[in-house]
């Protein structure tokens, strides 16, 4: 298996170009968001400990963050940071607004569709079209940048 390093320069090659680079800070946010939103929303059997709601979202979350621990703790940590606050506001949304599904689905396309006009810019594939586990590698990619930015290793 790669190290975080290799999966992250494997990452960069498809990711130079200034406005893919762009794209990609917006839209990657938005489809973590919207994927979270979608899954919170398949049903589940009900299991519920204080403010802890066990569902296919944090499912997902769980098993992420054990792969993100796998490759770097230190990143990891980075992304269970993001990821409660993703959750704490997936938790407020869900008794604010109707219709949510929709709205995730809405921007879940809208930002796939942003990622390939990104990608087409940039004249490359995306990465995932090679692995899968790119897929989880994007988030990470944008995270190793502000780690970078504030001189954290990781």
């Amino acid at each position: 298996m790669n190290t975080v390093t290799q999966w992250l320069e494997e990452y960069s090659i498809s990711h130079q170009h200034r406005s893919n680079k762009l794209i990609h800070w917006i839209c990657v946010p938005v489809i973590i968001f919207s994927l979270l939103g979608m899954l919170w929303l398949v049903p589940f059997p009900h299991i519920q400990y204080s403010f802890l709601i066990i569902n296919w979202c944090t499912l997902f979350l769980f098993f992420s963050l054990l792969y993100y621990f796998y490759l770097s703790w230190r990143l990891a940590i980075g992304m269970l940071i993001y990821s409660i606050m993703m959750y704490l506001l997936l938790l407020w949304l869900r008794n604010t607004w109707d219709n949510l599904l929709i709205i995730f689905i809405c921007l879940f396309v809208i930002a796939w569709i942003g990622q390939f006009i990104s990608h087409q810019i940039e004249k490359k594939r995306p990465t995932f079209f090679r692995d899968i586990q790119f897929l989880l590698i994007g988030p990470l990619w944008l995270l190793s940048a502000i780690y970078r930015r504030l001189n954290i290793s990781y």
